[in-house]
């Protein structure tokens, strides 16, 4: 049998996380090898840049796909477990279910509209049907679907951190993004500082300062003007003018108005924002793969 593609898979996969126990992704992968009887030829056929096999790419997409429609999660490091939407999903569509099946469910919808925006730091991506494409629009649409996956999955391992994991994993983005090189960045929570979760220091002397709040809510949760008050309270307290307040959740109208009202400049970052920085500034991702296109240089034929 020649190895399935990753829609193929997501039925499949679902039915066997249907008992509800929390499998690794890896023996998901090598139950579907067995489900679909590859030889020992397909099982070890890798992809074409000697990475990664070609099942496990498949059937880790067909993961990926399933989470962020809602139908499996991943309650830790590795491992996937079905939803209640996902065991619905099983008793409603009894044939098939692919990409088009995911279109009824509102997360996958927010996630492919999220492939369509402009990710940090490229040019937005207008998908192209795949007969019209050329080579570099195939490969645009393939990173800006692959960005977007990873926001998805980076923010949902956000949330499952502890609230000082989380300040400590919005610390170490702000490193990277080069605050403080020249004075410093630290948690503060730990000290009591009420408040206030970190300082930026811009200058060695600590005279140029920033104050972070990080906040680590469930992605449902909004908030709202009192919390923008209440730090704005604290910087004014710490005679500080600026801001950044950092959620794994959303902002209400009312906060952002309360953020642009105050006489302080405070800087607020939802979740989408979060997982946006940190997979542009590579912070909790790696780069699994890099590729080259070539074209032809009519320069250098001219010249012969």
């Amino acid at each position: 049998m020649t190895i399935p593609d990753f829609q193929t898979l997501m039925r499949p996969v679902l039915e066997h996380l249907e008992d509800g126990c929390i499998r690794r992704s890896r023996d998901v992968k090598d139950a579907m090898a067995e489900e679909f009887r590859l030889t020992d030829v397909e099982r070890k056929a890798m992809l074409p840049s000697g990475r990664q096999r070609t099942m496990d790419n498949r059937v880790g997409w067909a993961l990926t796909y399933l989470t962020q429609a809602g139908l499996v999660s991943r309650p830790s490091r590795g491992q996937v477990v079905i939803s209640d939407v996902g065991r619905a999903a099983l008793s409603v569509n009894p044939g098939r279910i692919d990409m088009k099946t995911l279109e009824s469910y509102p997360s996958y919808v927010e996630f492919r509209e999220r492939t369509r925006k402009a990710p940090v730091p490229l040019p937005s991506v207008a998908v192209a049907p795949i007969a019209e494409a050329t080579p570099s629009d195939l490969i645009e649409q393939a990173v800006s679907t692959n960005r977007a996956a990873v926001e998805g999955e980076v923010l949902q391992s956000a949330l499952a951190l502890s609230p000082t994991g989380f300040e400590d994993l919005v610390i170490r983005l702000l490193e990277r993004m080069g605050y403080g090189k020249a004075g410093s960045v630290e948690r503060t929570s730990a000290s009591g500082d009420a408040g206030v979760d970190g300082i930026i220091s811009q200058d060695p002397l600590g005279l140029d300062r920033i104050y972070v709040q990080a906040k680590r809510y469930a992605e449902g949760r909004t908030i709202d003007r009192p919390r923008i008050h209440e730090f704005a309270g604290a910087l004014l307290g710490k005679q500080g003018d600026r801001g950044v307040f950092i959620t794994t959740s959303r902002f209400s109208t009312g906060a952002r108005q309360e953020a642009e009202r105050i006489n302080a400049r405070i800087e607020l970052i939802d979740g989408p924002r979060l997982a946006e920085l940190l997979v542009a500034y590579g912070v909790g991702v790696q780069v699994e793969q890099t590729v080259t296109l070539y074209r032809l240089d009519e320069d250098f034929f001219d010249t012969l």
